[in-house]
C-alpha cells in the first residue's frame, strides 16, 4: 500500500457515486448535506443528479480535496479505500483514477 494518502487529491468517488444512506445514519449528517429519496433512506445532495458531486467534497477533484463533514462522513464513505480490507487493491478505486492496480501477491 502506499505511504500517501490518494483520497486527499482525487476525490473521483465523491464525483461518481451516488451515496445512499439510512435515516438512521442520516442523523450524524448536517441537513443541509442530505437529499431525501424515499422514507428513511437519504443520499448525501448532489450525488443523485448527474453528474455527480458529493455537497461535502471541497477542492478540485484530481488536484487537492477535502471532506467537510470527514468526521461524520457515512459509512459508505468510510468502506471505500483504495485497498481492500484483505490488502488487494479496489479495483473500483483504481478503475476510477485511472490507473492500473499494483500486482498483488
Amino acid at each position: 500500500m502506499s505511504e500517501s494518502n490518494p483520497c486527499l487529491i482525487c476525490g473521483a468517488c465523491c464525483a461518481y457515486y451516488r451515496i445512499t444512506l439510512h435515516a438512521d445514519e442520516a442523523v450524524a449528517i448536517p441537513a443541509e448535506h442530505l437529499e431525501p429519496l424515499q422514507p428513511e433512506v437519504f443520499c448525501m445532495k448532489g450525488t443523485n443528479s448527474y453528474p455527480p458531486r458529493c455537497a461535502a467534497l471541497r477542492g478540485e477533484v484530481g488536484q487537492q480535496v477535502s471532506c467537510a463533514i470527514y468526521e461524520n462522513r457515512p459509512s459508505s464513505c468510510r468502506e471505500f479505500n483504495e485497498y481492500e480490507l484483505d490488502g488487494s487493491p479496489n479495483m473500483r478505486c483504481f478503475k476510477l483514477r485511472g490507473i492500473t492496480p499494483p500486482a498483488t501477491i
